[in-house]
Order: C-alpha cells, then structure tokens, then sequence
C-alpha cells in the first residue's frame, strides 16, 4: 500500500514538472495534479492497453515509435475527464508524454 502511494505521489510530482516545463500543458491546482496521474493509470491500464493490443503491428513495423503516438493521445484523454488539467494539443501531448516518461523514471529510480 505505502508502495502504491509512493508511486501516486512521485506520478503526481513528474506531471508538475512538465506542466512546469512544457506551456503547452497546464494543472490548475494541488488537486488536479493529484487526480490526474489516476486518470492517466486507469486510461493506459484499459483503453491504452487495448490500443497497443489492436497497433501492435504497427508498432513493430515503426519499431515502437507508434506507442509514444498512443501515449500522447491518453494523455490528451486524461486532459480531457481532469478538470483543471490542460494539454494544448497533439504536440504538446507527445513530448509532454515523453519528458513525463523520462522525468518519472528519474525520480523512481531516485526513490527505489
């Protein structure tokens, strides 16, 4: 449990730090930073795993490009049900997707 936790909050503080980073995606509020990386956990743990089940293919023939296009769109669905979280579009949405990737390793790894 204290695990789960752990992993929410780190979750939470990697979205600030790219909303931080990136003017293209924006949270309004402790809060929105709080809900946001649940929503995003339960989009990539339902419809992001059955995208990447149905574009597999795709994905081997761009040799794993395709999930960085899929990441960036559940990340814009996210921004979509979160009130207070903003993504301004596409782009903003891939490389927001990717440094969030990227800053979240860095501080897991800092924490484990």
């Amino acid at each position: 449990m204290v695990s789960l936790l752990l992993h929410w909050l780190i979750s939470a503080l990697s979205l600030m730090i790219v909303a931080y980073l990136f003017p293209g995606i924006q949270l309004q509020g402790l809060g929105a930073a709080l809900i946001a990386p649940i929503v995003i956990g339960l989009i990539n743990a339902t419809i992001g795993l059955i995208l990447k089940i149905v574009t597999f293919p795709l994905t081997i023939l761009t040799l794993g490009i395709f999930w960085l296009v899929i990441n960036a769109l559940m990340l814009q669905l996210a921004a979509a049900l979160v009130p207070g979280f903003y993504v301004a579009g596409f782009l903003s949405a891939f490389f927001g997707a990717i440094v969030l990737s990227i800053v979240s390793t860095i501080l897991h790894s800092l924490v484990a």
